[in-house]
């Protein structure tokens, strides 16, 4: 990473503000952003080990990745808006405060009450730096090059952390202990608590008042949302709580819209979704983690309970989709210039299709190289592609004043998407499962069929990013 200066305009009535190194200040922002989404997968290969320890029962231990999308999913726009009135570097800092201290409380958790509040705890951190991560890199970064360069980072960061927290989870339940995965949080959190007040910008703030009525119904209705496709995905979609649930989410968020359409300064300027690529990039952020979550979920628990992989040795069977990503969302800074949107989502979004549709074709005896690996490095490439650009045209569109805001509505896409994504596929494969069962199928083959449902299943959620993707329109993207 290049090392340069930046300097930011003072605001009214404070003295000017030396130079920063913007290589150090982007390094604090996405070691913050890649703890927080390591940590929607990062103890998913611990789990047997964390039911075994704290006697957690079969459906209690599903709270442990649950609880923290939950919590974090229903106060992103809250945390966004709240960067914006009060100062983004606050929350940014105030928020990974306290997701550090609840990641110090879950590892020391003696009981399964204990662990579940620490990760709702961090939950809320989350909520709090979340937005402001990617709304920091917009004020930190004027220039086009070096804004597009920063944001496609973060893009790495946020698609490639899910399948990294796999890989990480895997090596420090394997070598220590699960409760590792937590701890090493504290110190880059420290780091980062420490560090971010003097090398990261603060931007100016606005006087501006916090809508509370929107800030109330949208993070109530966000929060049923989430708490209905999670129930629904283990309970049953006919469960009255789920039901109950869905239904309250669905008022309020109704609500909640009539009130941004009215309001003078609302939690979300609907203006947001006014510009045609920036409504797509939003769409595509919600449907792409709906189909791509599915195979961190159903292939992990391919590989340790079909396969009888380790921890370890299922962290890094999902080593190439990350590197996948990685790899292509540094291209992205030339891709996006030179070709466009369109092109790019198209062709990553058929690559998806192909790697779910191939996962279809899974067999109990299928082995790693032969029948994971391709669809692995299909679904990284696409991955790359079809979404790391999606940041730098949402990021790049907005008004300063929005920058918070416009991260809160990104990151809740591909939260409640993801949460969503995972409890439709989830239905589909149980569905399958105990029509199979009662066909008289069992063992391993059982489980494989409900599998392939939910990869099938995936395969047509990429298909609706794909119809999304025909809606671009291309544009040439500033470099200078």
């Amino acid at each position: 990473m290049t090392e340069h200066t930046l300097t930011t305009e003072p605001a009214a009535g404070r003295p000017a503000r030396a130079p920063v190194r913007s290589g150090l200040a982007l390094a604090i922002i996405l070691i913050c952003q890649l703890m927080l989404i390591l940590d929607a997968t990062v103890m998913n290969v611990a789990i047997p080990r964390i039911q075994a320890d704290l006697a957690f029962s079969p459906t209690g231990v599903s709270w442990v990745m649950t609880s923290y999308s939950l919590v974090f999913g229903g106060l992103l726009l809250l945390g966004g808006r709240a960067g914006d009135l009060f100062g983004r570097r606050r929350m940014f800092v105030l928020g990974t405060a306290v997701f550090t201290l609840a990641s110090l409380a879950g590892g020391l958790a003696g009981s399964a009450e204990l662990l579940i509040a620490a990760r709702v705890a961090q939950g809320i951190g989350a909520a709090m730096a979340g937005p402001n991560t990617l709304a920091l890199i917009t004020t930190t970064f004027t220039e086009a090059k070096a804004r597009m360069r920063a944001l496609s980072l973060f893009s790495a960061m946020a698609s490639g952390g899910f399948a990294i927290g796999l890989l990480l989870g895997g090596l420090l339940t394997e070598w220590i202990s699960w409760r590792s995965a937590l701890f090493i949080n504290v110190p880059f959190g420290l780091a980062i608590v420490l560090l971010a007040p003097r090398f990261v910008p603060d931007p100016e703030r606005r006087p501006a008042h916090l809508d509370l009525p929107g800030a109330i119904a949208g993070t109530l209705g966000v929060s049923a949302l989430v708490f209905a496709f999670t129930h629904g995905g283990s309970d049953g979609w006919d469960n009255p709580v789920t039901l109950g649930s869905l239904g309250a989410g669905v008022l309020l968020l109704a609500g909640f819209l009539m009130l941004q359409a009215r309001g003078s300064q609302p939690l979300v300027p609907l203006r947001l979704f006014a510009e045609r690529n920036r409504a797509a990039a939003y769409a595509n952020f919600f449907l792409g983690p709906m189909a791509m979550m599915s195979m961190f979920f159903f292939l992990t628990q391919f590989l340790q309970d079909v396969q009888h992989f380790a921890a370890l040795q299922t962290g890094f069977a999902f080593l190439p989709m990350a590197a996948m990503v990685f790899a292509l969302s540094r291209s992205i800074p030339r891709l996006l210039p030179r070709f466009g949107p369109k092109p790019l989502a198209i062709t990553g979004t058929v690559l998806m299709i192909a790697g779910a549709g191939w996962l279809t074709q899974l067999t109990p005896s299928s082995g790693y190289v032969a029948t994971l690996l391709g669809p692995m490095v299909l679904m990284g490439v696409g991955v790359g592609l079809a979404f790391s650009p999606l940041n730098v045209l949402i990021m790049t569109s907005v008004a300063t004043e929005d920058a918070g805001a416009a991260g809160g509505v990104l990151q809740t896409m591909q939260q409640v998407g993801a949460a969503l994504g995972l409890s439709i596929l989830m239905t589909v494969s149980g569905s399958v499962t105990r029509s199979a069962a009662g066909s008289g199928v069992r063992g391993p083959q059982l489980m494989v069929d409900g599998m392939t449902a939910a990869f099938l299943g995936a395969s047509l959620l990429a298909g609706l990013s794909f119809l999304v993707a025909l809606t671009f329109r291309r544009q040439h993207t500033a470099t200078s």
